[in-house]
Order: C-alpha cells, then sequence, then structure tokens
C-alpha cells in the first residue's frame, strides 16, 4: 500500500469522519479480492472493494514485540467470491490479508493501515460459514533457518543424511558414543560432540596461569 496520504491524516484527526473497514487479501496464486463493510462498492488503489463484507474478526492483536499477533475470523461462504470447494482445496490458505480504514467519502486517499497477516487453520463449519485464524505476519520471523548446534546427531536413523542401511527395528538416541559403537556410522555423525555442555559452563574458571600469558 502507498504511504498514507497527508489529507487523509487531516481528515483522520477531525471528529466527524465516515470510516469503514477495508480488507485486501491476496491468495498465494496471486488472486486478489477486496471487501468492506460498507454498504456500497468501494475503489482503494486499484482494488474494487466489494460491500457488506463476508469477512468479521474479533479485535486484532499486535503487541509492540516480536510475538505474532492473531485474531480470529468468520465469514460466509459466497458462490461468486469465497465457496466451501475452493476452501477445501486450500485456495485461500495462508492468503495474506491487509486491514485498513477508509474514509468513504474520499476513497481515493488510500486508507489507514491497521493489521496485516494471513489465513491460518480455515475450518469449514457446515452451515454455509466458515472460521479462521489470523496470524500477524509477525510469524514468518519465527521460522527457522539453518542448523542447530547441538552435541547430538539431527538426522534421522536411516535417511540419506545418517546413511546407514539395515536397520530395521533398531532405535538411536542421537548421541556420537551410540553412532561410533553401535552403528559403526561416525563419519556420518550430524552433531558436534566436542560443543561444551553445561558442565562446562558452570566449572567456572581454572585456577593457575591464564590462557595467553607469558
Amino acid at each position: 500500500m502507498k504511504p498514507v496520504d497527508s489529507d487523509l491524516k487531516a481528515r483522520f484527526a477531525r471528529s466527524e469522519i465516515s470510516l469503514c473497514l477495508c480488507w485486501r487479501v491476496r491468495r498465494t496464486d496471486q488472486y486478489i479480492i477486496g471487501f468492506t463493510d460498507h454498504d456500497q462498492a468501494l475503489k482503494v488503489d486499484a482494488v474494487t472493494y466489494h460491500p457488506n463484507a463476508v469477512l468479521a474478526a474479533s479485535s486484532f492483536s499486535q503487541g509492540n514485540d516480536l510475538r505474532p499477533g492473531r485474531a480470529n475470523c468468520t465469514g460466509i461462504l459466497s458462490s461468486d467470491v469465497i465457496t466451501e470447494e475452493d476452501l477445501q482445496a486450500g485456495l485461500w490458505n495462508r492468503a495474506v490479508i491487509d486491514v485498513f480504514r477508509v474514509d468513504w467519502l474520499r476513497p481515493d486517499l488510500g486508507g489507514l493501515p491497521v493489521w496485516s497477516g494471513f489465513f491460518s487453520d480455515i475450518e469449514c463449519r457446515g452451515d454455509g460459514a466458515f472460521e479462521a485464524e489470523l496470524i500477524s505476519l509477525k510469524a514468518e520471523l519465527e521460522q527457522p533457518f539453518g542448523r542447530i548446534v547441538s552435541r547430538q546427531c539431527d538426522a534421522v536413523l536411516g535417511d540419506h543424511r545418517c546413511g546407514k542401511t539395515g536397520i530395521d527395528g533398531m532405535v538411536c538416541d542421537q548421541r556420537f558414543e551410540t553412532c561410533r559403537d553401535v552403528f559403526d556410522n561416525a563419519v556420518n555423525f550430524r552433531g558436534f560432540p566436542d560443543l561444551p555442555g553445561p558442565d562446562f559452563i558452570i566449572k567456572g574458571p581454572t585456577s593457575g596461569r591464564r590462557v595467553g600469558s607469558g
């Protein structure tokens, strides 16, 4: 969305203003559709927002920390907008949602952002309605990247990283000693057995000459 227009800021600062809520939904296939709780269609930033929104949400939760905010969303299935078949096919899963407020008297000024997130855990209720959880875009920051450095192996016994075959019915505890002595597979161990553990930290400094001293 474009930056908030200065004229729009001025109108929002007034005590009397005609506000409505708009939802811009973008599916993963890049299909975009808009909804508004206003009683007439609005065009904002080249997107048409359908009146009498099929979406409704509870209050949006958004903290100042990095924890993802959440909201619950309910909606009514529409034969020409959101169908049960599309929901069941997963077309609306992880659809990105931008929620903002608009002065419906001046939709050409754009909107004031309220919340951004995506659909999660969509469920058809069977009575012509659906319910979904909305999770803020902060959740993307929680996705793990890379490997976790640990003494234990992070491979699964028998997978391509482990490389050990013929292990039907056997169990591995991911320790280096087990990999070496039981499976004779130390060369493929996917952990860091020499990594200092908690006992190293609580042991404290050693007495005697400091490392690097003359």
